[in-house]
């Protein structure tokens, strides 16, 4: 059981870890409710320290991460939270975003087959970076990331680009996927996980009825 536990936390740290969806940002390429796998083992996987900003040092890469890639880096403003967004463009790269059309070194670059806008509203540059930014000249050694939910997304326009010690790996699989809902025993003063176990009980009658199964093994891209 040692072994088998200890050859668990060592996959989970170098190779391979599990990550959830919470939030929209990524529609319609990844959904609320997604569970994927990521592949550390690609960039060099971080070996962290609880409480530790930084990684104490990285296994080597075998490969930078690329414009296109789908990335999973911690949060820049919160250490204790990860993110997952699309990297389109790298160090030395120019970034500019004009009335929504995203252009890289000058070139249009062409939406994620399951991007998406949700408004049609287009806002000058002096109002939110969202629809019109820059030109923005990437540093090296970071990477500039955006929500393929273009219009709502907090991302690189927002926070800027990210440095290469946040990268944690690269989104890979969806092994679960199922739409979520709200049970009515949040709130009542249990304890934390006697909180989320009542609420796992109640949710597990209708979850057959709520999972994606089309989604179940999809390859991110």
């Amino acid at each position: 059981m040692l072994i088998a536990v200890g050859l668990a936390l060592v996959i989970r740290s170098t190779v391979v870890q599990a990550f959830y969806i919470p939030s929209g940002s990524m529609e319609d390429t990844l959904f609320v409710g997604d569970y994927l796998l990521a592949n550390k083992f690609l960039y060099g996987a971080p070996v962290e320290v609880p409480g530790m900003r930084k990684p104490l040092f990285r296994l080597p890469a075998l490969r930078e991460p690329r414009q296109g890639d789908i990335v999973i880096f911690r949060s820049k403003t919160q250490p204790d939270r990860d993110l997952i967004k699309r990297c389109v463009a790298v160090g030395g790269q120019v970034v500019e975003v004009k009335d929504k059309v995203l252009y890289v070194d000058g070139k249009r670059v062409p939406d994620a087959p399951e991007a998406k806008y949700v408004d049609s509203n287009v806002y000058s540059g002096s109002r939110t970076a969202r629809d019109n930014f820059g030109p923005y000249k990437v540093r090296p050694d970071h990477f500039f990331m955006m929500g393929d939910n273009r219009d709502n997304s907090s991302d690189s326009r927002v926070f800027g680009a990210v440095a290469r010690d946040l990268v944690k790996g690269k989104a890979m699989i969806i092994y679960w996927s199922s739409q979520l809902v709200d049970g009515p025993l949040y709130n009542t003063g249990l304890p934390p996980l006697l909180e989320d176990a009542a609420n796992f009980a109640w949710n597990l009658p209708s979850l057959p009825g709520r999972s994606r199964y089309r989604r179940l093994g999809d390859v991110i891209h």
